[in-house]
């Protein structure tokens, strides 16, 4: 063999300039988080997704491919345990070596807390809003002495004392075969026959404490806030660039633009509500009152305290009295749950009706759909009311 050759591996490392190879493996919950990700490392590589589009994510059995992706992963971004309860245990067990980023605990994130009644006020927004956002536990430094993130602490140095756990079942050695995947989904406690996701059955979810009164203590549909956007491109960028120094700049440059992209979308958004505000609405479910917090659009209430189990009836004739009393001129619903509850919420009422998808279902995932996931909830509430 002559002296002059070198192996292909070695050769690929030193041409081009950035070798696939030295970026980390990244996973991210959600379509909307996955998409941030992916804003933040455009051009450089790819995020792994975790939850299928379409599929609800508070009750989720993973498929062989998003088992392996968690267990691949160098970093994962995942928005807290309230909307994804059981991630906690698949990210204990599967990326267990990974430095773990929840973005509820991100510093300078707005938090609003759950509402429980079926019927919203106005001014309500504007008590918990981002003016006094001091006021709602987000001083961080005192908010995480009240909790334990030993398995997910992120200081200064991203040091996350991973040697205190032993994870010798699930090292991230170069064969990632399917049958260790499984194993390891398994022990989290998951059924990786692939399925359909958007089947879900509602009576199950509450069993995860997000039946009304058993979950944590903030809102976690934090991601449709475009604030909270621009924070955590800034606190992914960091991450990434802690892990993967030599494409620092181009993951802070992307995060840049990306923020620059929000600021500029909220203005296109203000403009497309600016002609219906004012108008009364009410969504299937209250996940949105970060988007209502941001844009000064506030619901009269909601069908259902939460996407995990169905209202009452006691709660629909609350509701019905309401669209009647305020002129409700808007009911929306979501894509993968019952429009019968809907229409019975709707009956007699001559109320418009319309879609609103927070999740990006029907969606190429990718850089993009976060803005558009905004966009699109904008425009569907427009053309309702």
């Amino acid at each position: 063999m002559s002296r002059n050759l070198v192996p292909l591996s070695v050769a690929a490392s030193l041409l081009g300039g950035t070798a696939m190879a030295d970026v980390p493996n990244v996973a991210a919950d959600i379509a909307p988080v996955h998409s941030l990700v992916a804003r933040v490392m455009q051009g450089v590589g790819e995020p792994s997704l975790i939850v299928a589009p379409g599929a609800s994510p508070h009750e989720y059995n993973l498929r062989p491919s998003e088992a392996g992706a968690l267990q691949e992963a160098d970093l994962v971004f995942w928005v807290s345990p309230d909307l994804t309860p059981w991630l906690d245990d698949a990210i204990e067990t599967l990326a267990g070596d990974a430095t773990v980023t929840e973005l509820l605990e991100v510093d300078g994130t707005t938090e609003l807390p759950f509402r429980e009644g079926a019927l919203f006020e106005a001014h309500s927004h504007g008590d918990e809003g981002h003016d006094d956002h001091d006021h709602e536990a987000h001083d961080h430094d005192d908010a995480h002495d009240d909790h334990d993130h030993d398995d997910h602490a992120h200081d200064e140095d991203h040091d996350h004392a991973h040697d205190e756990h032993d994870h010798d079942d699930h090292a991230h050695d170069e064969d990632h075969d399917g049958h260790n995947h499984e194993e390891h989904a398994e022990e989290a406690g998951h059924d990786h026959d692939d399925h359909d996701h958007g089947d879900h059955d509602h009576e199950d979810h509450a069993d995860h404490g997000h039946g009304g009164h058993d979950h944590g203590d903030h809102d976690p549909h934090a991601w449709l806030s475009p604030d909270n956007g621009a924070v955590w491109l800034n606190a992914i960028a960091a991450e990434l660039s802690a892990a993967d120094p030599d494409n620092a700049g181009a993951y802070f440059a992307n995060a840049a633009a990306g923020r620059e992209e929000l600021a500029a979308l909220g203005a296109e958004i203000n403009g497309i509500l600016d002609p219906v505000r004012g108008r009364n609405f009410i969504v299937f479910h209250d996940a949105y009152q970060y988007f209502e917090a941001a844009f000064d659009f506030p619901a009269s209430g909601a069908i259902s305290v939460s996407d995990a189990s169905d209202p009452s009836p006691a709660r629909i004739a609350e509701i019905q009295a309401r669209v009647a009393e305020q002129g409700v001129t808007c009911v929306l619903s979501e894509p993968q749950y019952d429009p019968g509850i809907v229409d019975a919420v709707m009956d007699g009422s001559e109320a418009n009706t319309g879609v609103l998808d927070p999740l990006g279902s029907d969606l190429e995932p990718g850089p993009d759909l976060y803005g558009n996931v905004l966009r699109n909830l904008a425009t569907a509430l427009a053309d309702c009311l």
